[in-house]
């Protein structure tokens, strides 16, 4: 970064890793060759296999990166929960452990923020694997249009940690991100750098892929944890269904 107050910006980047071993080493190579360098990677690995543990062992000689070792599987709600518990940075970035940052991502989303006192950012996106788009969503979200449209992917954003407090994320099988986004957006706007910084894959067989199971979580989240009432539940889901297939086309239906 370019001037003495950016310089002293500090962030910890939160990735929550399970069985990851075709990927990992990908992911987290993408985060050290950022070219923004005052950064802090916390890992929580949730009990993988041994393969996936052998190479997260060679990276935790990395004097920036922390890897917390689950004895049990808790799912990733629990991990992101656990790693921001962990984190002491006045900014928080989200990775999964299959995507793939840009090497001037923080560089530039933390100047944007920085720039514009903004809290709470995401960026433009490229899928990858089964999938390939470029996903630009909207320039601006609060609750109200966020869930019509959930477009703010987890690995672009980067929020201040002051406005978390006791927000957390979900312990549901999927989709335990929505709510944490829910719960943000209730405080400030979230606002898009237009730039594509993130590449998100998206895999064949994963639990994200099936739209179905990720309607039935989101309407479960919308119930129990929005409090939507049954009509505010159905457009929510139905506009959702259609800014997807927007996004992503017929495939996942």
């Amino acid at each position: 970064m370019a001037n003495k107050k950016e310089k002293k910006i500090k962030i910890d980047i939160i990735l929550p890793n399970f069985n990851s071993s075709d990927s990992i080493k990908e992911t987290v190579k993408s985060i050290i060759d950022q070219t923004f360098k005052n950064w802090k990677l916390i890992i929580v690995d949730d009990c993988s296999d041994k393969k996936t543990k052998t190479i997260l062992k060679k990276f935790s000689k990395n004097k920036k990166i922390k890897i917390f070792w689950l004895k049990r599987n808790k799912g990733a709600g629990y991990c992101r929960n656990y790693a921001i518990k962990k984190s002491k940075s006045p900014y928080l970035a989200f990775i999964d452990s299959d995507d793939i940052w840009k090497k001037d991502k923080l560089e530039t989303q933390l100047r944007f923020m920085e720039n514009n006192n903004y809290l709470f950012t995401y960026t433009n996106y490229e899928t990858f694997g089964k999938k390939i788009r470029f996903i630009t969503p909207a320039k601006e979200y609060d609750f109200k249009k966020f869930i019509n449209d959930t477009s703010i992917c987890t690995s672009t954003m980067i929020v201040k940690r002051n406005i978390l407090k006791n927000i957390e994320f979900t312990n549901s099988e999927i989709c335990e991100d929505y709510f944490f986004k829910c719960k943000i957006l209730k405080i400030c706007n979230a606002y898009c750098l237009d730039d594509f910084l993130t590449k998100y894959r998206i895999r064949k067989n994963s639990l994200q892929s099936s739209s179905l199971k990720n309607f039935y979580w989101i309407w479960k989240i919308n119930k129990e944890y929005n409090k939507l009432n049954f009509f505010e539940n159905f457009f929510s889901l139905f506009f959702i269904s259609i800014n997807s297939l927007k996004k992503y086309g017929l495939k996942n239906f």
